[in-house]
């Protein structure tokens, strides 16, 4: 292979490296050890991925010829080897892959293993989509990475974005126990409300800085993406599959939160129970859909979803006929807490965190009488800057990570 040909791809890199802003890095960013020699993080599209990549390269690697940061669907892998690219940059002094997009590699897991066997001098950092399967079988990658996930936007990330605010994230413990000062401490210094508001339309996503009114539609583009491209470089499937899963997607939008008709919807979709359950998961993983169980889930098997809700508010607006309040409210929470917290369905209230708190979200208005007598129970409650004992503001729920 010419080197000729490669340079191409090391004239993108740098220039690539040289245009990413470093005036905003996600709190994921500081937990990363970066000195690891192979490093992966999954998130869903448009979370900031290659920012982060491209961040670290920028900031923390003096000379940047010792490094390659590479796509893996851009074209020229079409054509050429990216074990050859690779050879090419060890022996010309490089000491940094950087990767991304590595769904797009076929058989990616067997070929980072040998890259990182083969050249033990080299650090791996690779991205892939949040649908993207870890061997858990061989154990012959999984025991030589660290693997992180990137979530969305959280309200606190936004707000710093936003140059309103800028502090460390909290606790739960913490926030069940002194929200009430949190909380005044913040309102003190910015409208938390009406940025609450925004938040909820079009900040779950880095790119809305860039995109503006553009948002909502290349929300949705980020969405179609993600099932036309990313899914089937994942998995083994068929085009379909993939265009009932659209259709499922569009269907259980127009209808969030539910008690979903399963046999219902398998009919609609003329597809079976197996094969109905499959896709839902599908749409979990790929971060559009939150599903929720009464028992929580088995990796044995695919329990029946209890409740439905789309993956973040903003999903509500690109791809909802109808934004309803108290639904946009309980995705805000999913959202917000399934990040670091077991979520499950109870029998009474709104969500189970951890097992042991109960939460009911709802407006100015709401009370404890489906709660009632319920040990570790408290109301997310929107509309209002401070709380009062058991009455937490729901905004306040986005500064969890």
């Amino acid at each position: 292979m010419e080197s000729q040909n490669m340079e191409y791809l090391f004239q993108m890199s740098r220039r690539k490296i040289e245009e990413v802003k470093t005036d905003f890095y996600r709190s994921l960013y500081w937990k990363i050890n970066w000195n690891n020699r192979l490093i992966g993080i999954k998130g869903c599209k448009g979370v900031g991925k290659t920012t982060m990549l491209l961040q670290h390269i920028k900031e923390s690697i003096p000379d940047k010829n010792e490094v390659l940061y590479v796509s893996l669907d851009n074209i020229w892998f079409e054509a050429n080897s990216l074990v050859s690219l690779v050879e090419y940059h060890y022996t010309h002094g490089g000491c940094y892959v950087f990767l991304d997009e590595i769904h797009y590699l076929q058989n990616w897991q067997t070929v980072l293993k040998n890259l990182y066997d083969d050249y033990p001098d080299m650090k791996f950092c690779y991205t892939g989509s949040s649908v993207l399967k870890m061997d858990v079988h061989g154990k012959d990658l999984s025991r030589r990475q660290r693997v992180y996930s990137l979530p969305r936007l959280s309200f606190r990330e936004f707000l710093e974005m936003e140059g309103l605010y800028s502090g460390p994230s909290l606790t739960l413990q913490d926030l069940l126990d002194r929200h009430v000062d949190i909380a005044a401490d913040i309102v003190s210094k910015f409208k938390v409300l009406p940025a609450f508001e925004n938040y909820l339309q079009y900040g779950c996503y880095p790119f809305y800085k860039e995109e503006g009114d553009g948002f909502l539609l290349r929300l949705q583009d980020a969405v179609r993406m993600t099932l036309e491209n990313d899914l089937p470089q994942t998995v083994e499937i068929s085009f379909s599959t993939i265009q009932k899963i659209k259709q499922m997607l569009m269907i259980l939008a127009a209808r969030v939160p539910q008690t979903p008709n399963m046999s219902l919807l398998y009919n609609q979709l003329e597809t079976n129970r197996e094969q109905g359950l499959k896709m839902l998961y599908f749409l979990e993983q790929a971060g559009l859909l939150a599903l929720l169980t009464r028992e929580g889930k088995s990796l044995k098997h695919l329990p029946k979803p209890d409740k439905l809700y789309l993956g973040d508010c903003n999903l509500m607006y690109a791809l909802s006929p109808r934004v309803d309040t108290g639904t946009l409210r309980e995705t805000f929470f999913c959202q917000q807490m399934c990040t670091d917290n077991e979520l499950l369905l109870p029998a009474a209230g709104d969500f189970l965190v951890n097992r042991k708190f109960l939460f009911e979200v709802g407006g100015r208005g709401k009370d404890f009488s489906q709660i009632k007598d319920v040990p570790d129970s408290f109301l997310a409650v929107d509309g209002i800057e401070i709380g009062h004992h058991n009455r937490i503001p729901l905004w306040l729920f986005g500064f969890l990570y």
